[in-house]
């Protein structure tokens, strides 16, 4: 079973995103509030958590609610009013794994949690190309990371063409990930090269 919690403060959406995870097979609603303090009052662990980005009168809201739920150990899929780029781009560079319109259909809101589930992310069409538009906060070594990745070049080449550790490398890669929401491989690769991020390879042949 999937379990998925809601931080909702509007009580009409908040209602019909339960009566979404409470009818789907495969999914358990572990817990429901109105705002990150009252979730962290329920002491959940491990759980995908649907969460409303505005949360007037919460101590938490936007990006910095993103980070807190993500630093707990859950999984944030982004369920918002708000289209704007800059609150996409954030939500994601906090951490959210998926980032959805209140305008999307059930089945969307289904599949959306399906692939946080399976460890991907999931951002709704008329929403990607924000991420496509903004630039990718990463430092000069984690671009150097993005080239040899888009090269083609495993985790151990890249070690050694930089001289660093393979665990090393993991760490890098993780934060890449957790910028750009980009969790496969093929996926940074492309996001590379649409960025305009030149592959590179740590050897010939």
């Amino acid at each position: 079973m999937i379990r998925v919690a809601i931080v909702e403060d509007h009580p009409v959406f908040r209602k019909g995103l339960m009566q979404v995870v409470e009818v789907a097979p495969g999914l358990e609603l572990a817990g429901v509030a109105r705002s990150v303090d009252d979730f962290d009052t329920l002491r959940l662990s491990g759980v995908i958590v649907l969460l409303d980005l505005q949360l007037p009168g919460s101590r938490l809201e936007g990006p910095g609610a993103v980070a807190h739920l993500v630093g707990s150990g859950h999984q944030v899929l982004v369920v918002s009013a708000s289209e704007q780029p800059a609150d996409v781009v954030q939500a994601i560079g906090a951490g959210a794994r998926g980032y959805l319109s209140k305008q999307a259909e059930e089945t969307e809101i289904l599949g959306a949690i399906q692939a946080v589930a399976q460890g991907r992310t999931y951002v709704s069409a008329t929403l990607a190309g924000y991420l496509l538009l903004a630039p990718i906060p990463i430092t000069a070594r984690e671009r150097e990371i993005l080239e040899l990745v888009a090269g083609g070049e495993t985790d151990q080449d890249i070690a050694e063409q930089l001289s660093i550790s393979v665990r090393t490398v993991h760490s890098h890669l993780d934060r890449i990930r957790d910028k750009t929401g980009s969790r496969r491989r093929a996926d940074l690769t492309r996001l590379a090269i649409e960025r305009g991020i030149i592959p590179r390879r740590s050897k010939e042949g």
